[in-house]
C-alpha cells in the first residue's frame, strides 16, 4: 500500500524544513492582502508622485547610462547627496533598498543567539522578525497607556537584560508617537547599548535626531525615501552613522544593492527636496485637519500623530472595528489599514493622509458609518 499523496507532501515539506532555524519556522512572515480600492489610504505613501519636471530630468539621464553594466560598486552619487542635505561624512553613510534593508544589515551585524534587542511595541514588526531570524531575543517594553513610550521602562529593559541594541521608531509606527531630543539622549545615556532610530516619518514631524551623530558613535539614524521623498516604487533609504561602525555594517550589505535607476533618481530627488518640500507641508496640514475633524466624530478615540498617518480607536458600543473597515471599503472605496492585531491595539484602523479629495471621502464614509452604528 502506497503512502497518500497528502501525507508524501507533509514528509517532503518536513525534509525541506529541516535545517531552518526553529526560531523561524514559528514566525508568520511581513506579508499585506492584495486590494485594489478606488482610494488607498493603507500603506502611508504620498499621494503625490514626484513632480513631472523632475522626473523628466532623471529620465534624460537615465537614457545616457548604459544598461548592459552593473552600477557602480559604491553608490558615490547617491553617498554624496546624503552627504551634502544631512552634513554627515561620506564614510559615515550607507545607500540601500529602502531603510528596511539597512534595518536588516544593522541586526545581522550585531544580533545573535543569546544577544537581546529592546523593541518597545507596539511599532513596525520588521525589527522583532530580523531579531528572531538571527537568532536574538526580542525583548518587547510596551509603550504607556496613551502609547507614548515609556523611557524609564525601555531604560530598565535595556539595562537588565544587557541588550545589545534599542530599536526605536520615532514617529512611531503605527501609533505616530514621538521622541523627544532629551528623551533620545536619555535613553542613549543610560545603556550601553547600540541605538538603532528609525526616523522614516521624520519630515513630518517629532525630532529630526540627526545632529545628535556627531560624539555618538552608538546612534544610529535611518531615513527612507518611501514617505516624504514619493518614492516609495524605487525603494531608497539610508543610515548614518560612526564611520567605523558603518563599515561594519557594509559587511551584511549585498553587493549592488542600489540599481543606477534607484541611485540616480533618489540623488538627484534629494538635491531638489526643495520642490517636494509644499507637497510634505500639504500632507502634514491634511494629517492636521483629518485629526481634528476625526475627533468629532462620535465612538473614535483618535490619536495624536507626528507621522503621516493617524491611529484611530472604534470605542462604539455594537459598532466592531472590522466592520468600519470593511464598509469604509465596500461602500466608500477607501482602504485603511486594519492593525487590531498589534499588541495594546485591539479595535485599532490607521490611516494615512491622501489628498484633500482623498481624505474628505474617507471622512464622509467613517462619519456615515459612525452615525448609522450610533443608531
Amino acid at each position: 500500500m502506497t503512502d497518500r499523496p497528502d501525507q508524501q507532501t507533509m514528509e517532503s515539506a518536513e525534509t525541506a524544513l529541516r535545517h531552518v532555524k526553529p526560531a523561524v519556522r514559528a514566525l508568520g512572515a511581513y506579508t499585506l492582502k492584495p486590494y485594489e480600492p478606488h482610494i488607498k489610504l493603507n500603506q502611508n505613501e504620498s499621494p503625490y508622485d514626484v513632480p513631472r519636471a523632475l522626473k523628466e530630468r532623471i529620465h534624460a539621464m537615465l537614457a545616457e547610462r548604459p544598461w548592459n553594466r552593473y552600477p557602480p560598486f559604491v553608490a558615490s552619487n547617491f553617498i554624496q547627496a546624503v552627504s551634502e542635505a544631512t552634513r554627515w561624512p561620506g564614510d559615515g553613510i550607507l545607500v540601500a533598498n529602502g531603510s528596511n534593508e539597512l534595518i536588516q544589515s544593522v541586526l545581522a551585524v550585531t544580533v545573535g543567539p543569546g544577544v537581546s534587542v529592546v523593541i518597545p511595541e507596539p511599532t513596525f514588526t520588521l525589527y522583532r522578525l530580523m531579531t528572531a531570524v538571527n537568532g536574538g531575543t526580542a525583548v518587547s517594553v510596551a509603550l504607556a497607556d496613551d502609547l507614548r513610550f515609556d523611557v524609564d521602562a525601555i531604560i530598565r529593559a535595556a539595562v537588565d537584560t544587557d541588550a545589545a541594541v534599542v530599536v526605536l521608531c520615532s514617529p512611531n509606527n503605527p501609533t505616530g508617537s514621538s521622541l523627544t531630543r532629551d528623551e533620545i539622549l536619555r535613553i542613549h545615556d543610560a545603556t550601553d547599548a547600540l541605538i538603532l532610530l528609525d526616523q522614516a516619518y521624520v519630515e513630518f514631524g517629532g525630532y529630526d535626531a540627526i545632529p545628535l551623530l556627531q560624539g555618538r558613535p552608538r546612534l544610529v539614524v535611518l531615513r527612507t525615501f518611501s514617505k516624504a521623498m514619493a518614492m516609495a516604487g524605487l525603494r531608497a533609504g539610508y543610515m548614518l552613522a560612526a564611520p567605523a561602525l558603518t563599515a561594519e555594517v557594509n559587511k551584511a550589505k549585498l553587493p549592488y544593492n542600489i540599481n543606477f535607476f534607484t541611485e540616480c533618481a533618489a540623488a538627484e530627488v534629494l538635491r531638489c527636496r526643495s520642490e517636494l518640500a509644499p507637497l510634505v507641508a500639504s500632507i502634514s496640514a491634511e494629517r492636521d485637519r483629518i485629526h481634528a475633524e476625526m475627533r468629532m466624530i462620535p465612538g473614535l478615540r483618535v490619536y495624536p500623530s507626528d507621522a503621516n498617518f493617524i491611529l484611530f480607536r472604534v470605542e462604539a458600543p455594537g459598532v466592531a472595528h472590522t466592520e468600519v473597515f470593511d464598509r469604509l471599503l465596500e461602500d466608500h472605496g477607501v482602504l485603511v489599514r486594519d492593525v487590531s492585531k498589534y499588541p495594546m491595539l485591539d479595535r485599532c484602523l490607521r490611516v494615512n493622509a491622501g489628498t484633500p479629495a482623498e481624505n474628505d471621502a474617507f471622512l464622509d464614509g467613517l462619519r456615515s458609518i459612525m452615525t448609522q452604528g450610533e443608531g
